[in-house]
């Protein structure tokens, strides 16, 4: 029994390490979650410096990502899919150093780029919502009407917004991550600490000796006294 009582301490000393170890990396991501908070908001105050901020990630992600898959390619050379990871490789490099060679000129072709999307996928959202006439007919109009307005926003501008459209994007992005990671974190921790509080009265099991030998006496005086009271 001693034995027994011991393993289960071990046990709950396990379970309550690993509630703390879980409350810290949710403390943790809240944390990270609070700095990609911070970053959205510079960004959408200084919305150029966002801008090229993005631009010069992006540049590096195809460059190094561009190196990693001709290195693949290379080591892979034998295989049928040898020449078209190549080409993919080498555009990617491509795009990366020009993209860092002249960040303005590429968020401006990015910019255009974003627009034509939006303008494009508003005008087929519009021409599905008034074809189909679903369910969601109202919510696919508005969203085909507001990516409308909105590639037209970017176009009239361009190439001017250019200067702040992919900054106040990737700000905004930033914004609802880092929100989402917050709101996961902390709503982590709580649940955590009702568990904890949960199992937190439930201590260990008492030595068959002590308590449990002085509950058992009770019950044997208790049933000896209903004895002599039936006889």
């Amino acid at each position: 029994m001693a034995a027994d009582r011991t393993s289960r301490i071990d046990e709950h000393g396990r379970e309550q390490q690993g509630k703390e170890k879980l409350t810290r990396s949710f403390g943790v991501l809240a944390f990270f979650g609070v700095i990609l908070v911070l970053a959205g908001l510079v960004g959408l105050i200084y919305t150029g410096f966002a801008t090229l901020t993005s631009m010069f990630l992006f540049g590096w992600l195809l460059l190094v990502g561009g190196l990693v898959g001709l290195l693949q390619a290379v080591q892979s050379r034998k295989s049928n899919y040898f020449w078209l990871a190549v080409i993919v490789a080498a555009i990617n490099i491509a795009a990366g150093f020009v993209i860092l060679r002249r960040p303005e000129a590429s968020a401006e072709a990015l910019t255009m780029f974003a627009a034509l999307l939006f303008l494009t996928g508003g005008v087929f959202r519009l021409a599905g919502a008034l074809v189909v006439r679903g369910a969601n007919f109202l919510l696919t109009l508005v969203q085909g009407a507001f990516g409308v307005l909105l590639g037209v926003l970017v176009l009239w501008r361009w190439p001017g917004s250019s200067q702040y459209v992919i900054g106040t994007f990737f700000s905004l992005a930033l914004l609802f991550d880092g929100l989402s990671l917050v709101a996961l974190g902390l709503g982590a921790r709580r649940i955590l600490g009702l568990v904890r509080d949960d199992t937190g009265g439930t201590g260990p099991v008492p030595e068959p000796g002590v308590a449990g030998g002085a509950g058992e006496t009770a019950a044997k005086r208790a049933t000896e006294d209903q004895e002599q009271s039936n006889n």
